[in-house]
Order: structure tokens, then C-alpha cells, then sequence
């Protein structure tokens, strides 16, 4: 698992309590998110928004949180 998944499940965790707690706050189904979270599917730009929202996650923080942060040089 990507590293930036383990970051928002502990974000998930330390403000909800757990993922069936979180969807149902977001108005999803645990299996949707525990999807999302594993990668068997993709986040929308209005996910991203709407998962930011309820976890009070900064606009300057959102990469670390949903995209792979490695970069390659050239």
C-alpha cells in the first residue's frame, strides 16, 4: 500500500474512529471506502474535495494524502 494511503487511513482513524464511522459521515458505504483506500478504485475530484472537507485536511496538504509524492530526476 501507498505510503500517502496509510496517512489518510490514520487520518481517518484518529478522527472518526474507524472507516465504517467515516463513511457513514460522508454518506458512503464502508465497502466504497475501504475500496477507495486499497486502490481497487479511484478517487473523483469531488471525492478528494469531499474527503478533505470531513477530515479537515488543508488544500496545501492534499498531496500527501492522496498522491505518490516520488518524483523522478532527470
Amino acid at each position: 500500500m501507498k505510503q500517502e494511503m496509510f496517512k489518510l487511513k490514520g487520518a481517518i482513524v484518529r478522527k472518526y474512529g474507524s472507516q465504517g464511522n467515516f463513511a457513514r459521515h460522508i454518506g458512503k458505504t464502508e465497502q466504497t471506502v475501504t475500496a477507495k483506500l486499497n486502490g481497487r478504485s479511484g478517487f473523483s475530484q469531488n471525492d478528494i474535495v469531499e474527503w478533505c472537507n470531513a477530515l479537515d485536511i488543508d488544500a496545501s496538504s492534499v498531496g500527501s494524502y492522496f498522491f505518490d509524492q516520488i518524483l523522478s530526476k532527470h
